[in-house]
């Protein structure tokens, strides 16, 4: 059976939410879509929820599914599956609370490809890209 980890996607006025990874670990620096791996016994959504309350500390609304990949990681094959997820303010003027990232921002989709981003968020940006293309039409 596939190991699953789950991504957030939030966007504010054209942009995406990313979150750059403490300094430590094989993809310790990069850029990501925030989330990480679904827990035994937990869905994909309380797997969200808690994802955002440990590395963000703010309680979010979780929405559709709006991407999935699969990819390797040492060996064992994961599912990653995104959601897009409300957040309760956008982290500017009050600060969210950083635990396993150094730094957060409001970026432009188009940005993400020439930011140094987790390899397994970059098989699910071009369906974050079109899901998001298709929501504001």
């Amino acid at each position: 059976m596939n190991k699953k980890s789950i991504a957030c996607i939030a966007f504010k006025e054209n942009k995406v939410f990313i979150a750059k990874r403490n300094p430590v670990g094989q993809m310790g620096g990069r850029w990501e879509f925030p989330g990480g791996k679904v827990d035994a016994g937990e869905t994909d959504e309380q797997s969200v929820t808690r994802e955002c309350r440990e590395e963000f500390g703010v309680e979010v609304e979780v929405g559709e599914k709006i991407a999935k990949a699969t990819f390797k990681h040492f060996g064992d094959d994961f599912e990653l599956n995104a959601y897009l997820v409300r957040f309760p303010h956008d982290g500017i003027a009050q600060k969210f609370t950083l635990t396993e990232h150094s730094e957060y921002r409001w970026a432009e989709l188009s940005e993400i490809p020439t930011l140094s981003f987790v390899d397994s968020d970059l098989l699910i940006y071009p369906q974050v890209c079109k899901f998001f293309a298709n929501s504001i039409d």
